[in-house]
């Protein structure tokens, strides 16, 4: 029996193993969902900085508006103090305190302002590189799928040749030898048959004994692995 011809058809199988599996991440979309994920993170992130720089536009008008009123009503004040309506002595230093007292708040309101528009500088930039990353992270989620989908296109036809020449490669081994070798396989994690190199079996990686080695080259049949019984082809 050709046991031979068996190795060959082994790594057919194992290389349709590899392709099945291949087709299963790609039609279960892990690596598709993991990039939609991250664009959908990205695009979040960059909602969040536009909340942050709208909240911040709010304040910022508000005091603005505050500094304008407290402006206005400094020189108002200061008018009024000038003008001579007033004459008594104290309403004057009252007058005098109120300028004082406004042109300080003011002055913190355009200290805090200043602060804003720091921060709202700082955001802008930040948002713009977020805007990026985002746009980046959905056109590469674009990409994964269009490679996904070219790529099963891919498989399938690789899939369908190899098994074609499977069938011709199966026709040329023994009916009952493939028998065994497949059943192997189905118990044996895809793999039924192996080399035995330097004393080695290349399925299950055990030293074999010198008997068990003896005992294959005498053997006018199959030959079997002592650890893990796959078909050994020496």
């Amino acid at each position: 029996m050709a046991t031979s011809r068996l190795l060959e058809l082994q790594d057919m199988d194992s290389s349709l193993d590899r392709l099945r599996v291949r087709t299963q991440a790609l039609e279960a979309g892990s690596e598709l969902a993991a990039a939609r994920a991250e664009a959908d993170e990205a695009e979040r992130v960059l909602g969040e900085i536009g909340l942050q720089m709208d909240e911040l536009g709010r304040d910022q008008m508000r005091f603005e508006h505050e500094i304008d009123s407290m402006t206005q009503k400094e020189q108002e004040e200061q008018t009024r103090l000038y003008d001579g309506s007033i004459a008594n002595a104290k309403e004057l230093e009252a007058l005098q305190h109120e300028i004082d007292s406004v042109r300080k708040r003011r002055s913190d309101r355009e200290d805090e302002l200043l602060v804003i528009m720091e921060r709202r500088e700082e955001l802008e930039a930040t948002s713009a590189q977020a805007a990026r990353s985002a746009e980046e992270s959905r056109a590469s989620a674009d990409r994964v799928g269009a490679d996904a989908q070219r790529e099963l296109s891919s498989i399938a036809e690789e899939v369908e040749s190899r098994m074609a020449a499977r069938v011709a490669l199966a026709a040329e081994i023994d009916p009952e030898l493939l028998e065994l070798y497949d059943d192997l396989r189905r118990q044996k994690k895809g793999i039924g048959a192996a080399a035995l190199v330097d004393g080695v079996c290349q399925g299950c990686h055990e030293q074999l004994s010198a008997v068990q080695l003896d005992r294959l080259k005498h053997t006018e049949g199959v030959k079997r692995c002592e650890h893990c019984r796959r078909i050994l082809v020496v």
